[in-house]
């Protein structure tokens, strides 16, 4: 009885890192549930309700003060390094090539570029709502505060929300937004609210941010994330385009093969034009009557230093006859 050789957990690894021979079937894509909707709404009141606890210095402005006095960063000095090390997983550049990696290797196995499109997306809208938060209210960080129990708005700062903690909840989100099992989407949600909450704590351990940006980030990266099923129909339709054009140019290039001989046309002229040309008498021509080779007189050169030969005749004159003597 012949069995099938038992697959070891490395053959699977392997065998889930080809490419698949086409694109699947069915790909899971998020809509706007019910359910979706209600937690959009919630979560939008709640950045409304920070904003405002800020605007009014409120008892969220007085807990961001005593967090500053406490000075975190001085009081536990001995875990810096690695704050500053963890803090990284929330700047745009390292966190964004990383995700972006691993999202293209995604599309290639899947032939499908809405990994890849999500992503532009999502950061696209992360970069719109959060940047113009942060200009509009114009907040100063706790290392440039002016007045102590303030809120530091409208003045010149940048730090409200905060962007680190946002593009973590961005960047790590959209693995589980685009997780291909419900299994695979609970895990990694948790993790990347871990892991985006944990960055904003380091930003507020490092003094570089108060709490209420941390709160306030979190909630903003939360807010993309929920309504980026909103934009799926914006990203099928990129996708589309993206591949008609790859087709038109495949299309070209077998219509046009590379090496192929091009064959020029000739371009019309008049009859008078060409019966002209003919009548003309070439230039390099002399005038006159020609004379065929065989009736040219040869020239010899001037000063010839070959010898006389006085007994040589020119052919076809008579000779003088050798006298004939007897034996």
């Amino acid at each position: 009885m012949r069995t099938e050789p038992k697959l070891t957990r490395l053959d699977r690894v392997f065998a889930r890192l080809d490419r698949e021979p086409e694109r699947p079937a069915h790909i899971d894509v998020p809509k706007m549930s019910r359910h979706r909707i209600v937690l959009f709404a919630g979560t939008l009141a709640f950045y409304g309700a920070i904003v405002w606890a800020v605007v009014i210095t409120s008892w969220l402005v007085r807990l961001d003060w005593q967090v500053m006095f406490f000075r975190p960063y001085q009081q536990w000095s001995e875990i810096h390094w690695f704050v500053d090390y963890y803090v990284v997983l929330g700047q745009r550049g390292p966190t964004a090539v990383m995700v972006a990696a691993w999202l293209g290797w995604r599309s290639w196995r899947q032939h499908t570029l809405r990994p890849l499109l999500a992503l532009g997306v999502s950061l696209l809208l992360l970069n719109i709502t959060v940047g113009a938060a942060k200009y509009g209210m114009g907040r100063l960080g706790p290392h440039y505060a002016t007045v102590i129990g303030s809120n530091e708005m409208w003045r010149g700062g940048d730090i409200f929300p905060s962007g680190h903690t946002a593009n973590a909840v961005v960047t790590w989100g959209i693995l589980a937004y685009l997780a291909s099992s419900a299994r695979a989407q609970r895990w990694l949600s948790a993790v990347s609210a871990v892991t985006s909450l944990g960055v904003g704590m380091a930003t507020v351990y490092l003094g570089t941010h108060w709490l209420s940006d941390v709160l306030l980030g979190w909630t903003a990266g939360l807010l993309i994330m929920l309504g980026l099923p909103w934009f799926e129909p914006l990203i099928a339709r990129a996708e589309a385009a993206i591949f008609d054009l790859r087709d038109r140019l495949r299309a070209r290039g077998r219509r046009t093969p590379a090496g192929a001989p091009v064959v020029l046309t000739p371009l019309p002229a008049d009859r008078e034009d060409v019966a002209a040309c003919a009548s003309r008498t070439p230039a390099y021509l002399a005038p006159g009557p020609h004379t065929a080779r065989s009736e040219r007189t040869p020239i010899t050169p001037a000063g010839s230093r070959r010898p006389q030969h006085p007994e040589r005749h020119p052919r076809g004159s008579a000779s003088s006859a050798r006298p004939l003597t007897g034996g």
